[in-house]
């Protein structure tokens, strides 16, 4: 998983928003849970303490001791309800004390008593051994007949405690299963929802120079990821339009300019037959002559580029031996690297059956092994395999030369672009050969590579679609 993604950033910080609103969720049911239930048994204690003042205690005289124990005891029943109710005279007697509750949670002769001089009611927690709080809501009380009476009404928070474990426990259970389906959620109808961006990318990543006329894909959505797409769109159409123009400015350049290049070539050709030149006019007729032809090799490369690049070259597409094409090629340049001490070795290690115009491959071969030679000290080696990897043509041009430095890689293809300016200059390059090699393979679906290291040579790979059999064939 990319954590650099906008699925995946968007999905955390939803995740972390998610999490952190149902942490502030759960927390403030929690306290506001234990809030309402303290207040509520806090309100029900007093409540009882009122009633037992106002029904048992108000006539305590004439009714007697007795009938506010048994009063107490049957409305209210301290020990099955786990309740605390003490009833005390202004003296220190005790008038009233409830039994030991059903489940033995506290003592009530061992809780201690409110002061006797209480002016006002009031609420106070008493610590159990068992570790629970017993809360008391003590309420002074006078009776008709002026007698002052304290009573205390309390109960256990056990209780309460349960009910927010309980609760806790169902946060903590519910809490990571909610955020996990959540962010599972979240993260489909992410992935849903920038679908159309990878899209956009993966056409955006098909798209060179050579195939402008594709389009993005546009998702009639209406929202920010159209309006990207057609953005894209209309700015690829732009470049499109930009490259025709300069293709077209690079092909009308070039054919216009053979012809002046013809007729100076002629008439330094006829100027260099004429008797009694002086030998400097020979020489300068000479050397104008060299730059002439070479002038006219790059009007002719560059016109050959733009119409490959254009898709109007004219290529006929037969079926060859590709082979046998580089084994024939091979041997005519074989005269070549002898002249130059270099050993030409070929190998292949099947027939390979490829489609396209064979005049166009062989000028690749030529191209590559040419360059392979020039740049290729005396005593070294230039091997050339064909074969298949993959089901596609493989043509392999290796030499152990001078290599090519890395950071002049990415510009081999490049029109005019020369490694060693100077050398290839002396050499006779022009910097359009390995453009046409590039042109005339990506105008056969095919691509070309190069891998070199800088003093121990390169290997440039040519891949080509097979032919297809004709058995295989669909008319």
């Amino acid at each position: 998983m990319n954590t650099r993604s906008i699925r995946f950033r968007l999905t955390a910080w939803y995740a972390g928003l998610l999490a952190l609103l149902l942490l502030l969720f759960g927390g403030s049911t929690w306290f506001g849970l234990a809030h309402y239930l303290h207040r509520s048994l806090s309100e029900g204690l007093a409540r009882q303490a009122q009633q037992i003042g106002e029904n048992f205690l108000v006539d305590v005289k004439t009714s007697g001791d007795r009938y506010v124990a048994d009063e107490i005891n049957e409305h209210y029943s301290p020990e099955q309800n786990d309740h605390f109710i003490r009833v005390t005279r202004a003296d220190g007697s005790v008038l009233y004390l409830s039994g030991t509750p059903l489940n033995q949670g506290f003592d009530p002769t061992q809780v201690s008593a409110a002061p006797l001089a209480l002016s006002r009611a009031s609420t106070r927690e008493e610590h159990l051994p068992s570790g629970s709080e017993l809360l008391i809501y003590s309420l002074p009380y006078t009776a008709r007949d002026g007698s002052q009476f304290v009573i205390e009404n309390g109960a256990s928070d056990d209780s309460i405690e349960n009910v927010l474990r309980g609760l806790l426990l169902t946060l903590t259970i519910a809490l990571p299963v909610v955020i996990t389906v959540a962010v599972a959620g979240g993260y489909w109808i992410m992935r849903r929802a920038l679908r159309p961006l990878d899209e956009i990318a993966s056409g955006a990543e098909r798209i060179t120079s050579h195939n402008l006329g594709e389009r993005l894909p546009v998702t009639p959505s209406g929202d920010e990821v159209e309006r990207l797409s057609l953005s894209l769109n209309r700015m690829i159409e732009r470049l499109d339009e930009s490259f025709q123009y300069i293709r077209r400015f690079t092909a009308d350049a070039s054919h216009e300019l053979r012809t002046p290049l013809t007729v100076l070539r002629g008439e330094l050709e006829a100027m260099a037959q004429r008797p009694r030149l002086a030998a400097e006019v020979r020489d300068t007729i000479g050397s104008s002559l060299e730059e002439t032809e070479r002038l006219a090799r790059i009007v002719e490369s560059l016109l050959a580029i733009s119409r490959l690049d254009a898709g109007e070259a004219h290529m006929e597409r037969i079926r060859f031996d590709l082979t046998e094409l580089t084994g024939t090629t091979v041997e005519q340049m074989r005269l070549l690297a002898e002249d130059r001490n270099i050993a030409l070795k070929y190998e292949a290690n099947s027939d390979v059956t490829i489609e396209g115009d064979q005049a166009r491959i062989k000028q690749v071969i030529v191209n590559l092994v040419d360059n392979a030679i020039k740049y290729t000290p005396e005593g070294g080696t230039v091997k050339v395999m064909v074969g298949l990897e993959n089901n596609r043509a493989v043509l392999r041009v290796e030499d152990n030369g001078t290599g090519i430095p890395a950071a002049a890689l990415p510009h081999l293809f490049e029109r005019f672009y020369r490694v060693d300016k100077a050398r290839s200059r002396q050499l006779g390059g022009t910097g359009l050969g390995l453009a046409i090699v590039k042109s005339i393979v990506t105008a056969h679906g095919g691509q070309v590579t190069v891998e070199s290291t800088e003093n121990k040579g390169s290997q440039l790979l040519v891949e080509l679609p097979c032919a297809v059999p004709r058995s295989e064939r669909v008319d």
